[in-house]
């Protein structure tokens, strides 16, 4: 598994030092099935194709889903899942937050999951049942009991104006009930952000397994818990996530379902 770990290490610090390379230039912006809000870069391109290859090269058997389409899929056990750049509109605005995000699935579970932020040099890393780190130093979840202490994040997806599933019922009732809620934009990073302790929960709605996969061992592997909203076991393919420290989950749940009701 180690070098599975350092090959998805070693590309995403290279993609990394690219989007750094490119975030104050002028950039060329275009747009997915026609919505203004889904946008993509010619560097999210540039970085999709340098990892794709890279792992392609490496690993030859491997299948790869990536976000930008540069993938392939010939049933391996073995598929890698790549985000370039998670968090493409705050890049575009030279926001400085957005992540490049590699996580790794064997036969349907992600083993491998790493993400990394370069504006903070921030290097996420887990592997199952390996531990997680920060920079190489072992992270936890933080031992918030109770939501009314808690700072949690969330975002909303790209067809926000589209459909009544919009979040914006549970930001409403979230906003109420903890102590902060935050909306950054980067779901790998806000997942990331539970795994070392600066958040304590997440949820969200339509996010892709290109925006999860990573992170989501990297959270279990630091002790926190992922759910479906109805508390079944997370689906990375699925359309909803909520993840935690373990010890706020059911309250979170009781508040999502509270606005099915």
């Amino acid at each position: 598994m180690r070098d599975y770990t350092q090959a998805a290490i070693e590309i995403a610090k290279e993609a990394g030092a690219l989007q750094m390379d490119r975030l104050h230039k002028q950039k060329t912006i275009s747009y997915k099935d026609q919505n203004k809000f889904n946008i993509v870069t010619e560097v999210d391109k540039a970085c999709e194709k340098l990892i794709c290859d890279y792992l392609k090269d490496k690993f030859p058997s491997h299948d790869i889903l990536a976000e930008e389409g540069s993938g392939f899929d010939t049933k391996s056990d073995w598929l890698w899942i790549i985000d370039p750049i998670d968090g493409t509109v705050n890049y575009a605005h030279g926001y400085p937050l957005f992540s490049v995000s590699i996580g790794l699935l064997h036969k349907g579970k992600v083993v491998v999951g790493v993400v990394y932020e370069p504006n903070l040099d921030e290097l996420f890393v887990g592997e199952r049942g390996g531990g997680a780190v920060l920079n190489d130093k072992p992270i936890r979840v933080s031992k918030n009991k109770a939501l009314d202490g808690s700072m949690i994040a969330t975002g909303f997806a790209y067809n926000v104006n589209e459909t009544r599933l919009n979040n914006i019922d549970h930001f409403n009732n979230f906003i109420l009930k903890c102590h902060a809620v935050r909306r950054d934009g980067v779901a790998s990073t806000d997942l990331c952000y539970i795994a070392c302790g600066r958040f304590d929960g997440f949820w969200e709605l339509f996010l892709k397994p290109w925006d999860i996969a990573a992170a989501s061992v990297i959270v279990e592997e630091a002790g926190g818990k992922l759910s479906m909203f109805d508390g079944r076991p997370l689906d990375i393919f699925g359309n909803e996530i909520v993840a935690n420290n373990g010890l706020i989950h059911e309250e979170m749940l009781q508040i999502l379902k509270s606005s099915d009701d």
